[in-house]
């Protein structure tokens, strides 16, 4: 278990692969974001932004999810997240190999609650090129070693 003690800022964590297949990107869509340029390959290449088959936004997070909890889920209390920013930088594609590199970036003791404090992560998304497709920014809740 980790603790907000145990943590410091340049701290990475790590997790993947995920491979992104055509499939899952419609099994996904079909049930949570059932746009057409994440269904029908011939729509998504004409699509002035996609040109070509693309994973929902929301897809992409729900992996990243995943693999952050492989990443920080030994975290005292898990993954419990106060907010943040959400970044689709480019489109996942089917063939995709995704990983999540997890940085800490700032961490501050609770000046109200003693047994806790926050962490500023920064969660990227990187496919097999080493390019960002998401960024998350998140803050986190992690408890403080007991008394």
């Amino acid at each position: 278990m980790i603790f907000l003690e145990d943590l410091a800022p340049g701290q990475r964590f790590s997790a993947g692969p995920v491979e992104v297949t055509v499939e899952a990107i419609k099994r996904f869509a079909a049930e949570y974001d059932p746009q057409p340029f994440h269904l029908d390959e011939a729509v998504a290449a004409e699509h002035p932004v996609f040109g070509g088959l693309a994973a929902s936004g929301w897809h992409t997070a729900a992996m990243a999810m995943r693999m952050t909890v492989q990443a920080l889920g030994h975290f005292g209390w898990g993954v419990v997240g106060g907010g943040g920013d959400l970044q689709w930088v480019r489109p996942v594609r089917p063939g995709d190999t995704l990983r999540l590199v997890a940085e800490v970036q700032e961490i501050a003791p609770s000046k109200s609650k003693p047994d806790r404090g926050s962490v500023l992560v920064r969660n990227a998304v990187l496919n097999q090129r080493d390019e960002e497709v998401q960024v998350f920014t998140v803050r986190l809740l992690v408890p403080r070693k007991p008394a």
